[in-house]
């Protein structure tokens, strides 16, 4: 090939050394992505692209613009509504995934939540994907089936295999790579059925800042994205938390205090069946309870439903108490 290839510019613009190279802008992210989900770019530029991301660290203008060329592939339903988009890309390995009940807890109240998330690229780790399947709960593998369950139970999970296939091979080169790349950020960030409010989390410190920008510049007007246990949505009770978030369109910061002086011991093993007694009442577990109600007080008051953390947290309350035993 005698002839520059197209995509070649956005790989030189990243790698071209310590003081030629710099960030790609909002513009020049959604191009190179966009060539990236039309299939206009060899598989060794792909890993090149990747990894000179992943070294740099991506910024909010590049998260911005790859979720803007991500957005412009899919093709959800119409006037689908949901109140809550929640990603679920990260899997736990020290607890239980406590904030799936936290997620049916708030759908049996009536606010619609999509989910979508990854599963198995991670040896050791549950995926809310088998996690729903163990629970006997349906997994979405269409926007068909989205929508039906959205209207029946206010709650649908798609994995991202469904919603986005290449973005899932990209994912899936976690162990080819040996590093997680720039996707697993943008996946959290997509929000394909355009919810009011998102949830987010991430696993890394630092990356707080970049998925707020990210949300300001894709003119998300409610987010909050915070370092959950394991990476996923899910409030730890042991720690103070620091909550990153986009409130009418701007960037604020909000700290939730720890539950508990002392932390908890993570369990020797994760048993699935113990999300099924807690949901049940079978089973008391202080920290799965405080971990549940926190995650959805914190849904609550960035959907506007109570003003104040404690006035979101006694709202929890009162809708884990009246959740249907019979669901699970």
């Amino acid at each position: 090939m005698t002839t520059e290839h197209p995509f070649a510019p956005f790989i030189r613009i990243l790698g071209k050394g310590k003081n030629g190279s710099r960030a790609l802008t909002q513009q020049e992210a959604r191009a190179a992505f966009g060539m990236i989900m039309r299939d206009e770019v060899l598989d060794e530029q792909l890993g090149a692209f990747l990894m000179l991301l992943r070294m740099k660290e991506e910024s909010g203008e590049e998260v911005a613009g790859f979720v803007e060329a991500v957005r412009d592939s899919l093709q959800p339903p119409e006037n689908l509504l949901v109140d809550l988009d929640w990603s679920s890309y990260a899997g736990k390995r020290r607890h239980l995934p406590w904030f799936i009940l936290a997620a049916l807890a708030l759908s049996n109240s009536g606010i619609r939540i999509f989910m979508h998330g990854t599963s198995g690229h991670t040896e050791g780790r549950l995926y809310t994907h088998e996690v729903l399947t163990e629970l006997g709960l349906p997994v979405a593998k269409n926007w068909q089936q989205v929508e039906q369950q959205l209207a029946k139970h206010n709650f649908s999970y798609l994995d991202i295999e469904q919603l986005s296939p290449k973005l899932h091979h990209m994912i899936a080169l976690r162990p080819v790579l040996g590093l997680r790349t720039p996707v697993h950020t943008l996946a959290r960030q997509l929000n394909p059925l355009r919810a009011p409010a998102t949830l987010q989390s991430i696993f890394h410190p630092g990356y707080q800042q970049i998925h707020q920008r990210a949300a300001v510049l894709l003119a998300e007007a409610e987010m909050a994205v915070i370092k959950g246990d394991g990476g996923e949505v899910e409030v730890n009770p042991d720690v103070e938390s620091v909550i990153y978030k986009v409130e009418q369109g701007v960037a604020c910061e909000e700290h939730w205090p720890a539950c508990f002086e002392r932390r908890h011991t993570k369990p020797a093993k994760l048993n699935i069946n113990e999300l099924r007694s807690v949901w049940r009442g079978e089973l008391e577990d202080e920290y799965a309870l405080a971990a549940i109600q926190m995650t959805m007080a914190l849904a609550l008051k960035l959907l506007g439903h109570a003003g104040s953390q404690q006035s979101a947290l006694v709202l929890a309350q009162a809708y884990w108490q009246r959740r249907p035993m019979s669901l699970l």
